[in-house]
């Protein structure tokens, strides 16, 4: 649903700040949710950190941590202001390079990619379904 249509909805933004109102009020109940938003928003945020590299919403997820932080904790909202400008000066930075320079990109975050797979023993185990087992160069060091 998008912001727009949230706020359409009759009463939903008085139910929310009546939910706030009433963990404001009571200092357990404050202190109980800021520590479970900062640890849900940690949480995602870790996982979007990982994920990052790797083709999919790593940037997305890395926001929405942010996010979720920011709704509690002033830091996180700063944080997710500037990373949101960052991110948008690096593609908008990466669109004006050459094509030579965006495919050097694209290899790098294969390479990260296929060094994280390898590490996580992935081809040793596809090997393995398919009878390639001798080929032990495949195999991890983690996990040889």
């Amino acid at each position: 649903m998008s912001t727009e249509e949230l706020d359409q909805r009759p009463g939903l933004k008085a139910r929310i700040a009546a939910f706030r109102e009433r963990i404001e009020e009571r200092p357990t109940a404050r202190k109980t949710w800021r520590i479970a938003i900062g640890t849900l928003g940690t949480l995602v945020l870790i996982a979007g950190i990982i994920a990052i590299p790797y083709p999919g919403p790593g940037w997305a997820i890395v926001f929405v941590g942010l996010a979720i932080l920011g709704s509690e904790f002033e830091w996180a909202k700063r944080l997710l202001r500037y990373a949101k400008g960052k991110y948008d000066a690096w593609t908008d930075w990466l669109k004006r390079q050459h094509w030579a320079v965006q495919l050097l990109v694209l290899a790098a975050t294969g390479l990260i990619v296929l060094a994280t797979l390898w590490l996580l023993n992935a081809f040793s185990l596809v090997a393995g379904w398919v009878g390639l087992e001798e080929w032990t160069w495949l195999q991890s060091p983690f996990f040889g």
